[in-house]
């Protein structure tokens, strides 16, 4: 069995898009919008991650989003390959205006990585 797809809902559809091919290297499918539900979406996907997708979805309606500490969405992690380009997408990401929570550290459980909030509010972990 493997992971196929994780889903979330932003709000900025195009700029969380345009987001995730600049840092992550994403190449995102044609845009689905179902006129009907007003539902848009697209499928991103990864050099090296197995197969496993990115599915960014908008629609006109959507909730508030939740606090970083309830029930659901925590964070997506990126493994990056190395400290060192965990060290050099932190600082581009923080150069850009994006805030960096925690890091570049080594965990206590022995992970390197820093934790940076991006566009929309989405918290992503870069690791090695």
């Amino acid at each position: 069995m493997k992971l196929d797809h994780v889903a979330l809902y932003v709000k900025d559809l195009e700029g969380s898009k345009a987001f995730f091919m600049k840092y992550f290297d994403a190449v995102p499918n044609e845009k689905y919008h179902n006129p009907r539900t007003g539902l848009m979406t697209y499928f991103l996907t990864f050099a090296d991650s197995g197969g496993a997708r990115l599915e960014i979805m908008t629609r006109s309606a959507l909730l508030p989003s939740a606090s970083a500490d309830s029930l659901g969405y925590a964070h997506i992690a990126f493994s990056v390959g190395s400290p060192a380009e965990v060290d050099a997408l932190t600082d581009r990401l923080r150069r850009d205006g994006y805030a960096v929570l925690s890091g570049p550290r080594t965990t206590g459980d022995g992970y390197y990585e820093s934790v940076v909030a991006a566009v929309g509010g989405l918290t992503i972990e870069i690791t090695v």
